[in-house]
């Protein structure tokens, strides 16, 4: 039952996903927003400049159909002046078709923002099995599709049937009224019609924008086996992860061990912990913690200093406080240096074959010792 649920698509798409799909061109789109779009571009057009746009018509088609005896007996120059008229109307309905291309395009942009991508380009086998194409043909979807169709051409047509049933009176008066007027009266009664749908069709747009989010999501549920697949392809296997993390402190365990034999002094607890020190006068401004550890490690640390003859220093306090508050390739803490002082002219009067007394007490804040309230040793 466990493995059956982690296979079901319950999980919201993740991030990597949406931008994976983004990539591929896949994002939520509402045609009917687009149409909406487009719609309303083609009337605000007409209401601009509509009227001069029938006038330019006009004028096309009366010079258009009024030729003289020589166009007659030339038909090349009717040919010229018919392509002549096609390229005033084409220019008379460009203001249009340049709105209604900038109304299809923002209205996608709208929801999905600007998405560029040649995957719609790619040759795809598939999309030619015929058999595919019937099983999407009479699909359910393609069924929900032609009833929504059917109720939006529905609702359009008759939004659009009555706004011409209430203006018939007007319509059919358009005979008896001058050119000019006729026109500008034809225009305003496609105009409100226009409108009309338009509002019929802007309800449509509020429940089907919502909708087409909702359903793009939907189709991008992953399933919770996906979900874990995706964290480890993104932050790596957890146990990979952990293995570099142990040949990572292995490796500094190593480098931290080689630099034990060039180590001043070690510092140590003595049975508990094991600090080493350098310290060289003219290149260093305080001396440097090259290696620390505990129990095992300390050991190791105080074996190799006494196979390269460090001189190791039982300094309890000092010891437990480099240990807690002193990193590796780091300088020792300001408040430590008086401590460390003691222990370097200690070294030094070693080295020096001097018969040197350990101090009976360390220079060591009781706040850098942790076991200074406990006084455990």
């Amino acid at each position: 039952m466990a493995e059956d649920s982690d296979l079901e698509r319950t999980e919201p798409a993740s991030a990597r996903k949406l931008d994976q799909a983004r990539e591929q061109g896949n994002v939520p789109r509402s045609r009917e927003l687009a149409t909406l779009a487009v719609l309303l571009a083609s009337v605000g057009v007409i209401a601009v400049i509509g009227l001069f746009m029938f006038r330019g018509l006009s004028r096309v088609m009366q010079d258009t159909l009024s030729f003289d005896a020589g166009d007659v007996a030339s038909p090349a120059m009717m040919g010229r002046n018919l392509m002549d008229a096609g390229m005033d109307g084409m220019l008379l309905f460009l203001p249009m078709a340049v709105a209604v291309v900038v109304a299809a395009v923002a209205a996608n942009v709208l929801i999905s923002g600007w998405v560029f991508s040649t995957k719609a380009f790619e040759f795809d086998f598939a999309k030619l099995n015929p058999i595919t194409g019937l099983g999407r043909l009479f699909s359910w979807n393609s069924l929900a599709e032609l009833v929504k169709a059917l109720m939006k051409g529905g609702l359009i047509a008759g939004v659009a049937g009555w706004m011409i049933w209430h203006q018939r009176e007007g319509i059919l008066g358009l005979a008896v009224e001058p050119l000019d007027a006729a026109m500008a009266h034809f225009g305003q009664i496609t105009l409100l019609t226009f409108l009309a749908a338009a509002a019929a069709f802007g309800v449509i747009v509020l429940l089907d924008v919502p909708f087409q989010i909702w359903q793009y999501h939907r189709g991008l549920r992953m399933t919770k086996q996906e979900i874990r697949q995706e964290s480890k392809e993104m932050e790596g296997d957890p146990q990979i992860k952990a293995r570099i993390r142990s040949l990572q402190r292995e490796a500094a365990r190593r480098r931290m061990m080689q630099a034990v034999p060039k180590a001043d002094v070690v510092v140590t607890n003595p049975m508990h912990f094991a600090v080493a020190l350098k310290y060289e006068e003219k290149t260093m401004a305080a001396p440097l913690v090259v290696a620390k550890g505990s129990q095992l490690v300390a050991e190791r640390i105080k074996e190799l200093a006494r196979e390269n003859r460090v001189p190791i220093v039982e300094a309890p306090p000092l010891a437990r406080a480099l240990h807690r508050h002193g990193e590796v390739g780091d300088v020792i803490p300001a408040a430590l240096f008086t401590a460390v002082a003691q222990v370097l002219a200690y070294v030094y009067q070693l080295n020096r074959s001097m018969n040197p007394v350990l101090p009976e007490t360390w220079d060591v804040p009781p706040k850098l010792d942790p076991a200074a309230r406990t006084g455990a040793t």
